[in-house]
């Protein structure tokens, strides 16, 4: 609840309206309290402190998606920021949307360079406000905080700068009969003790004095939309002098409210998730525990790149903390994650909303709906497809309808898509008529979800085992088979093995296998396998950095380090900056570049061998002490021979040779095992992404035979 002292400025500032207003002067108002033997500024003053206490009870408390406990509004808000009328423009077409999305950053449907105002500041610049977007994006509280603002006044230091009353009327009240709101605000009044509410209701309105923040016109009935858009415009029209805020979802606006400015709730970015979590989590345990910092942590590794994702959004934002709250982590299993996500969509805010439900939700349940929606993302997935037209989503609607015996036919397409973009927002229209899933990552649970259902791992591991893009969806199918992984993990090491087709590559295995035999040490074979494998590659210096050194060197040590279980070395990738995508450190990059002209080798070439490499493969364990040893004592024997600036070309290029020749004769490495062609390289690159994917899916798991992972890992990176 709001402190004592925040009542006492918004009951000052209530009181001081109103007694301005209402008994300066006298007038019918003053005079019918003096009638009744009373003080009127005494009974407006006592009213006044009743009005602030009512609407910090009943909007300045958050309590949502079951906690256990409602928390002040005040505590959790995070300043929101709206998009402006030029972001809200219609695209051409699909094409220009789907090119809009891959050509940015990130897994965000909002355009980088949309241009965001603040959501405060326009408030107070427009007098006449329409605040539109997806459910659960915000529009209810940032109306809610701006009755707050209004309500603290000059006296208690409040953001919003005109002297207002704030009214706060949820329009899904109004499920029948007309729309009388000059009657709703006076029943506002009367409940907290003002005399004479009707006459106090007039003056106001008369005098401007009243904020009428006007929530959710698109739960007002159906059938009502006409009428309540009609009598909401007609007194606007009258009571002009006063200021409005209404809020809508986005799919059900039209577009014909004259006056008010249309602004769209952005998605949250990075500072304000941040903000956001540090808020939630503000007790003394969870500052004593950093408990935020930990959440907030947890979300920036890379593979919680899709979780981050779904905190764009305020309700499932409030899910990952209610998430973490519970476990002090988030599930390894994401599926289970989004799960709860889906089900937070389909049913319980719009119960918490409580929306009265389309008819066509009689019929269609929600396993059915979800069904029906895993076929749509799962059919446009598989297209590469993010976004599609309205056609095309009705047409497939109606096609799941027919094939199930037991849907039920008289359901129309179109209904059934509007009620599904208004009341869940599961899809969302981007454009006119242009409709994609609300998150990329939904779309990537229902095609796992559909995967599944279907029995498609076959055709999925086929496919799409080695397209980066299907990288999440793996994750999730291994997440949702409740029978167990095994099959997908069979399939896809068989798969894996077909890209090891030529002599140099099994070599390549045969020597990587014969080198980490009986060594000491807690990495599994793979692990070790996979180290020195990495090792190989190093040593090869017809790789082309730019095209295929990077993609091999990343994928052989994230494989290690994945099945170590450990984190990348800082040695090897530059800061801040996802493993996948990472260049090696300029030393090495010098180091392993033919072209790199050989006046740039010297001493940092040797350095880069002797004191970081080996050091840390000394710690991973995967040769022989002995086989390192050797090879560090005779890397820095070379290096108190390495030539400066002052020696020609030659003696770089003669001191650049004999670095490798000492790295292949001490690793007992054959060098035509590593001068792979092209198409190797590739191969090589996607065989060792598949086995990286296959340890991540085996994690990502709810249940996986111990028999068919050990026969796995034992038969990973062997010939």
């Amino acid at each position: 609840m709001l402190e004592r002292i925040l009542i006492s400025a918004a009951s000052l500032t209530i009181g001081s309206i109103c007694s301005r207003i209402l008994c300066d002067g006298g007038g019918k108002f003053f005079n019918w309290v003096q009638a009744q033997g009373s003080n009127p500024e005494v009974i407006i003053n006592r009213a006044a402190e009743q009005y602030a206490w009512n609407y910090a009870k009943r909007h300045g408390m958050l309590k949502v998606l079951g906690m256990r406990e409602p928390v002040p509004l005040e505590s959790v808000y995070t300043a929101v920021q709206f998009l402006d009328r030029d972001s809200l423009s219609r695209f051409q077409s699909i094409e220009d949307l789907e090119k809009a999305f891959r050509e940015q950053p990130g897994r965000s449907f909002q355009r980088k360079n949309s241009k965001k105002i603040d959501g405060l500041k326009v408030a107070n610049e427009k007098q006449y406000l329409m605040v539109l977007g997806g459910p659960g994006a915000g529009k209810s509280t940032f109306l809610r905080r701006m009755g707050l603002e209004a309500l603290k006044g000059d006296a208690g230091q409040g953001t919003y700068i005109h002297e207002c009353i704030p009214v706060l009327l949820e329009l899904k009240n109004f499920a029948t009969g007309e729309l009388d709101i000059a009657a709703a605000i006076a029943q506002e009044f009367r409940i907290c003790g003002f005399p004479s509410p009707e006459a106090v209701t007039e003056k106001l309105l008369e005098q401007g004095k009243l904020l009428l923040l006007l929530d959710g016109l698109d739960e007002v009935p159906t059938k009502n939309m006409d009428v309540a858009i009609h009598q909401i415009q007609d007194f606007v029209d009258q009571h002009d002098r006063n200021r409005f805020i209404a809020s809508c979802r986005i799919a059900a606006y039209q577009h014909n409210f004259r006056r008010f400015t249309d602004v769209g709730m952005a998605d949250f970015g990075l500072e304000q998730i941040q903000q956001f979590i540090t808020r939630w989590f503000q007790s003394e345990e969870d500052i004593k525990l950093r408990t935020a910092q930990r959440c907030w942590n947890l979300l920036q590794q890379p593979e919680y790149a899709s979780t981050k994702e779904l905190a764009q959004t305020p309700l499932l934002l409030t899910l990952l903390c209610l998430v973490f709250d519970d476990s002090q982590t988030f599930p390894k299993n994401r599926a289970v994650l989004y799960g709860e996500a889906m089900d937070v969509m389909l049913k319980k805010w719009a119960s918490e909303k409580r929306i009265q439900r389309d008819p066509i939700y009689q019929d269609l349940s929600v396993a059915l709906e979800e069904m029906m929606l895993a076929e749509i993302a799962y059919v446009n997935f598989q297209a590469n497809r993010l976004f599609f037209s309205q056609r095309e989503v009705v047409g497939q609607i109606r096609s799941f309808l027919a094939d199930n015996l037991n849907a039920p036919k008289h359901l129309d397409g179109e209904a059934i898509l509007e009620a599904i973009a208004i009341q869940q927002g599961i899809l969302v229209e981007r454009a006119q008529d242009v409709y994609s899933f609300s998150h990329l990552t939904l779309q990537e649970y229902l095609t796992a979800q559909y995967i599944d259902d279907q029995q498609l791992i076959p055709q999925l591991v086929s496919e799409h085992l080695v397209h980066e893009r299907w990288q999440e969806v793996f994750l999730l199918v291994a997440g949702v088979t409740r029978g167990g992984a095994d099959h997908l993990l069979l399939a896809m090491a068989a798969q894996a093995k077909t890209f090891i087709n030529t002599p140099k590559l099994r070599a390549l295995l045969q020597w990587a296998d014969t080198m980490t035999q009986d060594t000491a040490s807690d990495l599994s074979a793979a692990a070790k396998r996979t180290t020195a494998l990495f090792l190989a590659l190093v040593s090869d210096r017809t790789l082309n950095l730019a095209r295929i050194l990077v993609p091999s060197l990343a994928n052989t040590l994230e494989l290690a380090l994945t099945l170590a279980n450990t984190r990348t070395p800082n040695f090897l990738y530059q800061p801040n900056t996802p493993a996948r995508a990472a260049l090696p450190t300029r030393a090495l990059a010098i180091a392993l570049t033919q072209s790199t002209p050989a006046r740039l080798m010297g001493k940092a070439l040797a350095q880069t061998f002797t004191q970081t490499f080996t050091a840390e493969l000394t710690r991973l364990g995967a040769f022989h002490d002995l086989t390192i040893n050797v090879l560090v004592t005779r890397l820095r024997e070379l290096q108190q021979q390495a030539p400066d600036v002052r020696h020609p070309p030659t003696a770089h290029q003669h001191f650049h040779s004999q670095i490798f020749t000492t790295w292949f004769t001490t690793l007992k490495l054959d060098p035509t095992w590593i001068s792979l062609s092209p198409k190797e390289h590739l191969n090589l690159d996607r065989y060792l992404y598949a086995n990286w994917l296959i340890v991540r899916c085996k994690q990502a798991a709810v249940r996986v035979s111990p028999k068919t992972w050990q026969a796995i890992e034992t038969r990973m990176l062997k010939p």
